[in-house]
């Protein structure tokens, strides 16, 4: 039990996380949207299942944190990591734009920058509408 729980203790974390953006960060749910980008939205949310999905299962395979580190000894490894959190930092400036509140800002800091993209395409489906609403004409 002990393994199973050193094994997954991010993805408790992250169960959390997800719970609270659901509660208290969402202009919409999961399945439905405000606007008329249903399609896109689906698209969406195919990509983060799948992403999830994929996640889940190299949890399973191999730890995340010797992982990591193996990848980060690689000059390539260390390149698409500073790649991945220009993305994350840009993501950032995104829900900013969208909440105009430093408060916000900061309490979707921490799962973003810890869970990336893992975050991000959550508070892209619970915002949708207003997220493609800034850059609709």
């Amino acid at each position: 039990m002990h393994y199973l729980y050193r094994r997954y203790r991010l993805w408790i974390l992250y169960l959390i996380f997800l719970i609270c953006a659901v509660l208290f960060g969402s202009r919409e749910g999961f399945l439905s949207t405000n606007g008329d980008n249903g399609f896109a939205k689906g698209v969406v949310l195919a990509i983060y299942l799948a992403f999830l999905a994929f996640s889940l299962y190299a949890t399973h395979r191999e730890n995340f944190f010797r992982s990591i580190g193996k990848i980060n000894a690689l000059l390539w490894g260390r390149q698409v990591g500073i790649d991945l959190y220009i993305s994350v930092f840009l993501s950032l400036a995104l829900i900013y734009l969208v909440e105009g509140s430093v408060l916000v800002l900061l309490a979707w800091f921490l799962p973003i920058v810890v869970f990336a993209n893992l975050a991000i395409l959550p508070y892209l489906l619970l915002n949708f509408a207003e997220v493609v609403g800034h850059f609709q004409l």
